[in-house]
């Protein structure tokens, strides 16, 4: 198993590499450092020769090395790293590839009106990476996770897939599994036929792990699942992104890059 983690070295990306390399240790996975280099602003206002920015590269890889070198330390894990001169996004589709990883860990910003408006790389990498992202905000520490919360469209179904990930997770880390639901409609339909063929395929997706179902009547789909997030005690979040089109994502803000921002648990995105 190998999982992917990105650092800027910042205080946020770094809270999520050593989250990352706990994972790493408790699932005896390899974990890959990856740093994707920007030029700082004061050396691109300026007209830097070539061997300048060959400098400022060689400097970012030597201090990738040593992070990725006292991780393995720290955490008795095998650690590898890479570096690249591109978008994080790109790069992450290529490496996935290269170490058929697992994961790709990122660290979560909190919520902000830019964030809101705009996204960030961490968001990004939820709407554009078809594979699980593990968004982890500052704060976050890996000491076990043992409730994990799947707030997903019962209704709509669930991917086989997707439930595969929910339960190698749950299985992984011992941990019960809780079936969130929220729908305006629900109440009356969850007697007839939809709700239970979505239901009886959850069923057989995660038979074998300790989890159970949650149902809620409301309109405020974020609000709710909030709310029982402190209910239940959730270490970990599990949503699975809606895809929409152009026109459709002018009006439709994904709930879970939504999500993301605002959590104090990481949240693990399954796309379909």
């Amino acid at each position: 198993m190998t999982i992917i983690v990105a650092t800027d070295f910042s205080e946020v990306a770094e809270n999520a590499v050593e989250y990352a390399a706990a994972i790493a240790r408790h699932s005896n996975a390899r974990l890959i450092l990856f740093n994707s280099f920007v030029i700082p602003i004061h050396a691109a206002n300026t007209l830097l020769p070539a061997s300048s920015i060959q400098r400022l590269l060689t400097d970012n890889e030597i201090r990738l090395i040593e992070r990725a070198l006292t991780l393995s330390l720290d955490y008795d894990i095998e650690v590898g790293h890479e570096t690249a001169f591109s978008f994080v996004e790109d790069e992450l589709k290529q490496l996935l590839v290269k170490y058929e990883a697992s994961l790709v860990v990122l660290g979560m910003t909190a919520k902000t009106l830019e964030q809101d408006l705009w996204g960030n790389t961490t968001t990004s990498a939820i709407k554009k990476l078809k594979f699980p992202v593990l968004a982890v905000p500052l704060g976050a520490k890996f000491e076990g996770t043992k409730k994990v919360l799947f707030a997903c469209d019962v209704l709509n179904g669930v991917s086989e897939r997707v439930l595969g990930h929910v339960k190698e997770l749950a299985l992984s880390l011992a941990a019960e599994v809780e079936v969130f639901n929220v729908d305006k409609t629900l109440e009356e339909l969850r007697n007839e036929g939809p709700a239970l063929l979505a239901t009886n395929a959850i069923d057989d997706g995660l038979e074998g792990i300790a989890y159970y179902y949650k149902n809620v009547k409301s309109n405020a789909v974020i609000e709710e699942i909030e709310k029982e997030i402190e209910i239940f005690g959730a270490d970990m979040l599990i949503m699975v992104p809606k895809k929409y089109g152009f026109w459709a994502s002018m009006v439709h803000k994904s709930k879970t890059r939504v999500m993301a921002s605002g959590l104090h648990i990481p949240l693990l995105s399954i796309p379909i």
